[in-house]
């Protein structure tokens, strides 16, 4: 039989086996280290001083990326409004380069219309029909200038107007008032509001000068 001083003994070795386990926990323990040891239950964790410091980096730089990704997007809207009007000024005026190239084989045609006769019928049937077709051609083309937005400049009996006229002469007149467009030389052509080619004129002018009266002293 096991003897009591066995028994107390047994006891003894248990006690200070779990106190040498408990003690070698604690120190493996970092909570447990850094705790306050006289706080009790009810004891609060230490103040940390940098957290404040934390927080007032993160707002900045929360308000740094903030700043960047608004200046992103509008620098992105004002891309996008610049790419809309260059597509829309390409596409307005992108025959810019072809139409002026054109304006020598259209005055051309036209001189050629000017001189055909209005009356055809003594012309020989081969000769008027030529004569015929130069016509359906020339108004052909002036429909297809329309189409595309390329008027004719023709100001002929208009004011002056220094945008759309170039003045290459002046004509003396006392019928119709200075800087009226008496003559032109050479149609001009402009492109929806852009001008390719302004339209050579004779200006009119005062034949004579106003007299003026003299005062004697």
């Amino acid at each position: 039989m096991i003897q009591e001083n066995d028994t107390n003994k047994l006891a003894e070795d248990i006690s200070a086996e779990n106190t040498v386990e408990a003690e070698a926990q604690v120190e493996n323990s970092p909570e447990l280290t850094q705790a306050p040891i006289d706080g009790g239950d009810n004891a609060l964790p230490a103040h940390d001083a940098g957290g404040d410091d934390d927080i007032a980096t993160l707002s900045a730089e929360r308000d740094e990326l903030r700043d960047q990704l608004l200046r992103t997007l509008a620098d992105n809207e004002n891309l996008r409004r610049r790419t809309e009007r260059e597509l829309t000024a390409a596409k307005k005026y992108g025959a810019m380069g072809f139409a002026r190239d054109l304006m020598a084989s259209v005055d051309n045609l036209d001189k050629a219309i000017d001189l055909i006769p209005e009356n055809k019928d003594e012309l020989g049937e081969t000769l008027k029909n030529v004569l015929i077709g130069v016509e359906m051609t020339g108004r052909e083309i002036a429909s297809i200038l329309e189409q595309h937005n390329i008027h004719k400049i023709s100001p002929d009996g208009e004011k002056f107007d220094y945008n759309l006229h170039q003045a290459m002469f002046e004509v003396p007149s006392d019928d119709v008032e200075p800087g009226i467009v008496m003559q032109v030389v050479q149609s001009g052509y402009q492109l929806h509001d852009r001008l390719l080619r302004p339209a050579m004129v004779g200006v009119s002018k005062p034949a004579s000068r106003p007299q003026t009266s003299e005062t004697e002293s």
